[in-house]
């Protein structure tokens, strides 16, 4: 069985910075795409990056690039997203997904799930 789990959200200022975690189970990390993605109240879940942990390939969302990094660590089957300089505008609930070889970093590609993590960036 898949399993993902987020840890590391919470509360911040704007210009700080927070890293989240992606504990993995149930499949074999190295082979799939693993990406970040984010739900804002009102709005629909939107991909935020995603790496594709056989090439080692990587999306970012243009709003974040330059500002969030997404790595994998193959022996902790961990997903992780460092994200510095965080504005308003990233508060969301933050989710990763995976799926074995999705064409694109959109929500419709991936399968399984995480339940989330609540991040916040006060102005």
């Amino acid at each position: 069985e898949v399993q993902l789990v987020e840890s590391g959200g919470g509360l911040v200022q704007a210009g700080g910075s927070l890293r989240l975690s992606c504990a993995t189970s149930g499949f074999r990390f190295d082979n799939y795409v693993i990406g970040w993605f984010r739900q804002a109240p009102g709005k629909e879940r939107e991909g935020v990056s995603c790496v594709d942990m056989m090439s080692g390939s990587t999306y970012y969302k243009l709003s974040v690039k330059g500002r969030f990094t997404i790595s994998g660590d193959n022996a902790k089957n961990t997903l992780y997203l460092q994200m510095d300089s965080l504005k308003p505008e990233d508060t969301a609930v933050y989710y990763c997904a995976a799926d074995l070889g999705p064409a694109s970093c959109e929500e419709s590609s991936f399968s399984s799930w995480g339940q989330g993590t609540q991040v916040t960036v006060s102005s």
